[in-house]
């Protein structure tokens, strides 16, 4: 328990500062008629194109997204477009309300939806990809951007997405199922420590009558006591200098520790999909050391960088990218957002990382409870056909009940709070 609380916590931290990152290119993209024309572009060959072929791909869709045909063109049905939507309505919703990371329930709901893992985790990329590009706020950020520590950063996150593309595919390789099993099992013990942390959190923020806000009140919990301090005195050269324009003479680290760092963000990126945006601020912060302006700037230098590469690189030349769902999950996304940032002016932040505590929960039990049948179908482990599809069933109606209700609540308390939400605006 101790663990997943500790994991958990250095979990939390990183979803925070992804979800900031996340509605601030929302807030970008909506800012800007140029770039919601963009996104219209974008939009409009999936709609073309799916109106032309939809019924000649309609029959195509159970090999191409549940066997090994998954090596394909991205398709189009009406149903698949508009579940992409909601998907990334709900994650949108979960980033805007909470001010944590709703990405992290993207893998887990398409995987849940029938799409093999490896195609969830190319189509997550791409989406956070064409977001980053489409609402770059770089421009804002790069006077806090240590050019020297993103560079070797970098160095670091293109050799771990390469890695972890190639363990992917490797993997897919020799068996989709066990492909699906490894993503799963890494899902698992993500969302295992953050939701156990975000329910021990809530528990105790309700015990103690601590409202918090959504974004969550108090310490982030995840300090590392004097870490950073041990790593920056271990001189090994070169080594790389940054935060001079805030700490008197600045602060330098080895580029070992850079490197090393990069490659754990990009292996993050390239198995699970999620940018590696959720591991760089823990990691700069409280292991490296580096202050947190740097840290955002630097974060989100990488993330355009990263996602672009791993999607590109590792996934998109091979077709494991369903264009389809990705532009379906960015149009949801960015709306979710916006939406869920308002809830949060009219609903008790309580209430809200309650909620959060479950939705990351529920994904927990949808993966854990699909890791047996996976295991099963390896021979790992031996267990009846019945029950397999019970524990499936189970995890699938949790995750989605949970999510679902969520999504109509927040949606739900929109509606009803619009002339509240209107005079507060008038008013800021």
């Amino acid at each position: 328990m101790n663990f997943f609380k500790q994991w958990g916590a250095f979990m939390m931290v990183g979803a925070k500062a992804h979800a900031k990152w996340e509605k601030e290119v929302s807030d970008t993209i909506f800012a800007s008629r140029k770039r919601l024309m963009v996104l219209g572009l974008f939009l409009l060959p999936v709609a073309i194109g799916g109106i032309a072929f939809a019924d000649q791909l309609a029959t195509a869709i159970p090999d191409m997204i549940g066997g090994k045909k998954a090596y394909s063109p991205a398709f189009f049905t009406t149903g698949i477009f508009i579940a992409s939507i909601l998907i990334g309505v709900i994650a949108g919703l979960i980033t805007g309300c909470i001010g944590a990371g709703g990405g992290f329930i993207i893998a887990p709901a398409l995987m849940s939806a029938g799409i093999k893992g490896i195609l969830a985790v190319g189509t997550d990329l791409f989406h956070i990809f064409a977001k980053a590009i489409m609402g770059s706020v770089i421009h804002r950020k790069m006077g806090n951007v240590s050019v020297g520590l993103a560079l070797v950063f970098l160095i670091g996150a293109i050799l771990g997405a390469t890695v972890g593309g190639i363990i992917n595919r490797v993997l897919y390789e020799i068996n989709p199922v066990l492909s699906d099993a490894f993503i799963t099992s890494i899902y698992s013990v993500m969302l295992g420590g953050l939701g156990i942390y975000a329910l021990l959190d809530f528990l105790k923020a309700r015990k103690q009558g601590d409202d918090g806000g959504a974004h969550g009140g108090g310490a982030e919990g995840a300090d590392l006591g004097n870490l950073p301090q041990k790593l920056q005195g271990i001189r090994i050269p070169p080594m790389i200098s940054f935060d001079e324009g805030i700490v008197p003479g600045g602060r330098s680290i080895s580029w070992v520790f850079l490197v090393l760092s990069g490659g754990l963000v990009g292996l993050a990126a390239a198995i699970m999909g999620v940018g590696g945006g959720f591991l760089t601020f823990p990691i700069f912060v409280y292991v490296l050391g580096v202050s947190s302006m740097t840290t955002v700037g630097t974060d989100i230098f990488q993330i355009v960088f990263t996602a672009g590469y791993a999607a590109v690189s590792q996934y998109a030349i091979y077709g494991f990218i369903f264009y389809t769902l990705a532009m379906g999950m960015l149009l949801g996304s960015l709306v979710g957002i916006q939406i869920g940032a308002m809830v949060t002016k009219v609903v008790k932040g309580i209430t809200i990382r309650g909620f959060y505590a479950l939705a990351v929960l529920a994904g927990f039990v949808n993966r854990i409870f699909a890791l047996p049948g996976k295991l099963s179908a390896l021979d790992v482990i031996s267990l009846p056909k019945s029950t397999i599809v019970i524990l499936d069933t189970i995890g699938i109606y949790a995750f989605f009940i949970v999510l679902g209700t969520f999504g109509v609540w927040v949606i739900a308390t929109f509606l009803m709070n619009t002339e509240k939400l209107k005079k507060a605006e008038v008013a800021s």
